[in-house]
């Protein structure tokens, strides 16, 4: 009996030992079995003509090269609606695995409500609301502008608006009856005008208007400063306030200045200084006891810009350049050319000259060639900016056809009138304006003519635009 009680403990032992065995076995074969597992979730919602961009999977192969036996199949298409499956699928010999990823392309983006003007909107209180109107559009709709519902209330309008995925959007538009817009004036004539000396002033007048009130020309205050028996520059002052107590204030700048004397000579040089002519004209000046104007440009020596200062001669601005299609190509290359013979002259003589003569003078038509218009422009942009323009009424033909002493004492002497001012245009570059000088200022005295320099009191020499 215990030989064979002793046999079946062995027997039972084996068999435990066997099924142990065959219970790692299949572990072990599970365990390393190839699967395929998904990275993130098994369904995904991803919105309309949207891009993406799969998370893919993880693998628990030992053998790297089988990763490459897995086939893809991707049937997600973002630009339609529609439920997608994307399918990762393993073969060998003796498996297959496979995994997939549910993917709901869906339109979850809310229609685009675009409103005209502002979200908040101020309107007369005297009057309505007009409305700015509105766009609407959808991501797969496209323009759904007539779908779109408008509330109105007191003091908003609501817009509302569902697309066919039924995404909704609502924007909203506040509205206030107020007027915070100040009215406009528009001044009748110049906005800078030069009245001679003793002259009496006739006030041009001017508009208003405003969003509201409209037409509100007969509400203008106007008041002005002005002493015509004084030279000086004065204001003339509008003002204007509509019903919503908005005011609006401009100036009109009147400048009170004397006329040029007639039966006198006024010498005027452009383009200088220049070593060889200015000195001379400066010593025949001096030598006959005459005052004339100089309108410099940035050539010449620094010497001769202080010696037309110190002996009391006026200083002017003509160009740094003279280059033409620099000088006239905007309103900001004329200024800058400007500014650099403004500075030159304060550095060195300490005068702050406003006095300017445009190259080629105001009626020049040369700078239509590189700017339609810009004599008118820059005409009414330096007085703006407080310069005064003189042109001339007598030339001398120093550049042109006058290219002797002769011709151009001739030319000069031929032209002055005991009736008028005599403003010539003459260059101190030129030899033969040199060379003449002194005869002409003799034949000046002789007939009984006064000289005089032109200075920032004296009225504007103008001649008329053409570009």
């Amino acid at each position: 009996m215990k030989v064979k009680k002793r046999r079946n403990v062995k027997s039972n032992m084996f068999l435990n030992i066997v099924l142990c065995s065959v219970f790692l076995l299949l572990f072990l074969l599970f365990l390393f079995v190839p699967k395929i597992y998904l990275k993130g979730d098994s369904k995904v919602t991803v919105n309309i003509n949207s891009k993406y961009e799969d998370k893919g999977i993880e693998t628990n192969f030992l053998n790297e090269k089988e990763k490459k036996k897995i086939k893809i199949i991707n049937n997600v298409n973002t630009s339609k609606k529609g439920t997608y499956e994307i399918k990762y699928i393993y073969k060998n010999n003796l498996y297959t695995y496979e995994v997939k990823r549910t993917i709901i392309v869906k339109d979850l983006s809310a229609p685009e409500i675009i409103l005209n003007g502002n979200k908040t909107e101020y309107y007369c209180p005297n009057g309505k609301y007009e409305e700015d109107g509105y766009k609407a559009y959808d991501n797969v709709d496209g323009d759904i502008t007539d779908k779109v519902e408008v509330t109105k209330d007191k003091d908003k309008i609501v817009y509302k608006v569902k697309d066919s995925s039924n995404n909704i959007n609502t924007v909203t538009r506040k509205l206030y009856a107020k007027d915070n817009e100040k009215p406009t004036i528009t001044l009748n004539g110049s906005p800078t005008i030069f009245l001679p000396l003793n002259e009496s002033y006739v006030e041009e007048g001017a508009t208003a208007s405003d969003n509201c009130d409209l037409d509100i020309s007969n509400k203008i205050d106007i008041t002005n400063n002005i002493d015509i028996s004084k030279i000086g520059d004065y204001e003339v002052k509008y003002k204007v306030k509509d019903s919503s107590n908005n005011k609006k204030n401009i100036v009109r700048e009147v400048k009170v200045r004397k006329n040029l004397e007639p039966n006198t000579i006024y010498l005027t040089f452009d383009d200088g200084p220049r070593d060889g002519t200015t000195n001379v004209i400066l010593d025949i000046l001096k030598e006959k006891g005459v005052k004339a104007t100089f309108f410099v440009t940035n050539n010449g020596s620094d010497e001769l810009i202080k010696r037309i200062v110190d002996e009391g001669h006026t200083i002017g601005i003509h160009t740094a350049s003279h280059k033409y299609d620099i000088i006239y190509a905007s309103v900001d290359n004329y200024f800058n050319d400007l500014e650099l013979v403004k500075q030159r002259i304060y550095n060195l003589t300490g005068v702050k000259t406003n006095l300017i003569r445009f190259p080629g003078g105001s009626s020049n038509t040369i700078s239509k060639k590189y700017s339609e218009g810009i004599m008118t422009i820059l005409t009414n942009e330096v007085l703006k900016k407080g310069y005064q323009y003189y042109d001339w009424n007598i030339e001398s033909g120093d550049t042109s056809f006058a290219t002797n002493k002769v011709k151009l004492y001739n030319s000069v002497t031929s032209k002055l009138s005991h009736d008028k001012y005599n403003v010539i245009l003459m260059h101190d570059t030129k030899t033969y304006t040199r060379d003449a000088l002194r005869e002409i200022i003799d034949y000046g005295y002789n007939n009984g003519y006064k000289f005089s320099s032109i200075n920032s009191d004296d009225m504007l020499i103008r001649q008329r635009v053409n570009n």
